[in-house]
Order: C-alpha cells, then sequence, then structure tokens
C-alpha cells in the first residue's frame, strides 16, 4: 500500500508520519509533529487530493484519527492540501432557501448539544461569540468582559435604555447589560436549550425585573421602533445571504428614530460570499453549521443602509477572533477526558476539528470579523453620536 502513495507527497517534506491500518508506517519528512493514522485502505488513493473536507470528514467518520497537538494537525493538513490542490476557489451562487423551520433546526443542531459541555471550555458567562483582547494578554475570562464592555460602549448604553438582543445565547450579554449598565433587555433565541439556561441564570443573578428572554425568531420581532439599541452578536451568519435584506429591515423597525443598532458577526473574505476554499467551507456546512453563510463586509453593509440606516463606524476583531478561538480549543483540549463524558464521539471530533480550524483560518485571514455600529437617524439627519470615539475607551 505505501507504493500507492502519490510521489509528491514524500517531496513535501511535511512534518508528518502516516500509520497505516497494518501497522506499517512512513515519515513524510524529518521530526514528524503529526501522525494520521489511517483505518480505511480507501483513503491513501484520495490522498493524491486532500481536501479539508475529505480530510476532516475521514477524521469525524472514525476512518482517521490523529496523533499529536490538534493546532499541528491543522497546519499540516492545510499545507499538504494546499500544496496538491492550491488555494483557487470557484465563485458560486449561494442562495439557500432559509425558512423558520429550517433555521431553527439548525440552531438547535448546533446550540443544543450540551450546555455542560459548553461550560467546559467557554468563559464563566458562556459568552459565546468573539472576546477583546485590549492588551493581548488577557485570559479569555477578562478578554469576554471586556467585550461587553466594548458593545455596551459603542451602545452608548444609559440607565433605563431599552436594548433588544437579538441571538442572545445563555444571556451574558444580557445580564451584563443589565448589571453595569441598567439597561432594560429583552433577548431572543431559537436554542431552547440556551434559553433555559439563559434563564436560570437571569433568576440566579437577581436580574428578572430587567431581563427577559424568549425563543422567537428575528423575523417576529416587534416593529414599533420600542427599542432603544439593538445589538446583534454572532447571529447574521445564520440568516442567509437571500435573508440579509429582511434581517436588516427587521433591526430598523425595531429600534427607535434615532436609536442605535451594533451588528457583530463574522465575515467573507471574497466579496461574493463564496466559502472557504478546498472544502473547509463545505465541512463546516456539513458538520458545523448547517445552512450557514458568510457575506462579506460590502454584501452586509448594504444591506443596513439599504434599510434606512446609517453605518457610523466599523472595526475588524479577525485577530481578537483567532485568539479566542485559540483559547476555546486550548480549554477543550485540556478537558478531552470530561468532553467525551458530555457529547457523543463523533460530536467531539466535530468540534476539535472546528476550534483548532477556525482558529487558524482568521490567524490566516480566510474570514475576517467586523462590529458595524449603525445609526437611525431623524428626518433632518441628526443623531446624537458624539464626535469621536474617545469615550469608548476612557
Amino acid at each position: 500500500m505505501l507504493a500507492q502513495l502519490p510521489s509528491v507527497l514524500r517531496e513535501l517534506q511535511l512534518p508528518l508520519r502516516l500509520k497505516l491500518w497494518d501497522g506499517k508506517q512512513i515519515d513524510l519528512g524529518p521530526r514528524p509533529k503529526v501522525t494520521l493514522v489511517v483505518k480505511d485502505p480507501s483513503l491513501v488513493s484520495q490522498l493524491a487530493s486532500p481536501s479539508l473536507d475529505a480530510l476532516g470528514g475521514a477524521y469525524v467518520e472514525g476512518k482517521l484519527d490523529l496523533e499529536g497537538p490538534i493546532d499541528q494537525a491543522i497546519a499540516v493538513g492545510d499545507a499538504l492540501s494546499s500544496a496538491l490542490l492550491g488555494d483557487a476557489t470557484a465563485p458560486v451562487e449561494l442562495r439557500t432557501a432559509h425558512d423558520k423551520r429550517s433555521d431553527a433546526a439548525a440552531i438547535s443542531y448546533h446550540y443544543d448539544l450540551s450546555n455542560d459541555f459548553y461550560r467546559l471550555w467557554l468563559d464563566r458567562d458562556m459568552v459565546y461569540s468573539c472576546a477583546y483582547f485590549e492588551t493581548g494578554e488577557e485570559d479569555l475570562d477578562q478578554a469576554q468582559q471586556a467585550k461587553l464592555r466594548h458593545l455596551c460602549r459603542k451602545l452608548r448604553l444609559q440607565a433605563g435604555d431599552k436594548l433588544l438582543d437579538v441571538g442572545c445565547g445563555w444571556g451574558g450579554l444580557a445580564r451584563f447589560a443589565a448589571r453595569e449598565f441598567g439597561a432594560e433587555v429583552f433577548g431572543i433565541t431559537l436554542s431552547q436549550a440556551q434559553l433555559e439556561l439563559g434563564r436560570q441564570r437571569v433568576a440566579e443573578e437577581g436580574l428578572g425585573d430587567r431581563v427577559e428572554l424568549q425563543l422567537l425568531d428575528y423575523r417576529d420581532l416587534p416593529q414599533d421602533g420600542r427599542f432603544d439599541k439593538v445589538v446583534s452578536v454572532g447571529m447574521f451568519e445564520h440568516v442567509g445571504h437571500a435573508n440579509l435584506a429582511l434581517y436588516c429591515q427587521r433591526l430598523f423597525a425595531a429600534v427607535k428614530t434615532g436609536g442605535l443598532v451594533l451588528n457583530h458577526g463574522i465575515t467573507s473574505r471574497f466579496t461574493d460570499g463564496r466559502p472557504v476554499g478546498r472544502g473547509a467551507g463545505e465541512f463546516i456546512d456539513r458538520y458545523v453549521f448547517p445552512q450557514g453563510e458568510l457575506p462579506h463586509l460590502v454584501t452586509i453593509g448594504t444591506a443596513i443602509s439599504e434599510a434606512g440606516l446609517e453605518i457610523v463606524d466599523v472595526e475588524s476583531l479577525r485577530l481578537h477572533y483567532a485568539r479566542t478561538l485559540q483559547l476555546w480549543s486550548q480549554g477543550l483540549e485540556q478537558r478531552l477526558q470530561q468532553a467525551a463524558a458530555l457529547v457523543p464521539e463523533k460530536a467531539l471530533r466535530i468540534w476539535r476539528l472546528y476550534l483548532a480550524g477556525c482558529a487558524y483560518g482568521f490567524q490566516h485571514g480566510w474570514m475576517n470579523l467586523h462590529q458595524i455600529l449603525a445609526v437611525k437617524p431623524r428626518e433632518d439627519g441628526s443623531h446624537d453620536l458624539p464626535w469621536t470615539r474617545a469615550d469608548l475607551y476612557r
């Protein structure tokens, strides 16, 4: 079987060892850091065209095992795939049909996995979105608290403000905004597991008079401009290209005139919104985020503007998310035994690849993350934002 290996694999000089089902092994470079344990003979011939989807899928399905640090396995897998397949990605037309039922099912698949599993590697508030590193030296708890504060300051939250949190997760931001800024928060999610734990934590902190969490689709939001501020974190990735205009219209109609809307989410590297290349996007869609679609900054910016909102500030947090994902991945790797008792083996394999792979992807610019602040201007074009950003950093 070793003779079937494409000769180019030996020429790449990767720090990789192949171990076959019959005990034979071969080093493809000096001082291997990672070992691929090939359990299925058919995989040997597939190594001639190793897309990231194929490699990841083989690992998830148990046809392939990894030995060595997961972050180094990702780097070796990318080098292997890039050398044999190149980096070109063809444009594709992305317009997945999104309706309430399919969106709810996709959200449940990802977020209802196990609250205890997420608790293993998230921060104490279980904030499942990009953290904010003011110096780069913060631990995960510190960086997530800084992110929540950064969002609230961008929204210029004041005591008594009515804040809509679209995609509230386990309620970390909602509780923070109520506790630290005195806001009255209405949060929505499509995850039953998130809702139950979020409500429990609201009650435990005695915030029931200021925080209400509901199971609600963004398409069913009240459209009477009752909210002073609107925030949406890690949500619009699930909306889909076809519904971006509707999503932004719903946010516009929910906020009062003069109010602010802050959207925080992952954006595509490509202006046409095509997935990450060499099969990485297909892997995410198949195993991690069914129906997830990433718009380019230009695309989401267009949808926000055409809804009637005026964009007033844009900030890229790509490297912040790379660091966040690195810390998440490290946290999971340190607790693999506990995680294995909480989720099926296949799910754990998915999450090991997903967290480490996304950390690598953000670090290398495969995708980005942007916070976009917009205002719903008054008829005369005025709003109440300060002249500078100085107030954000005091």
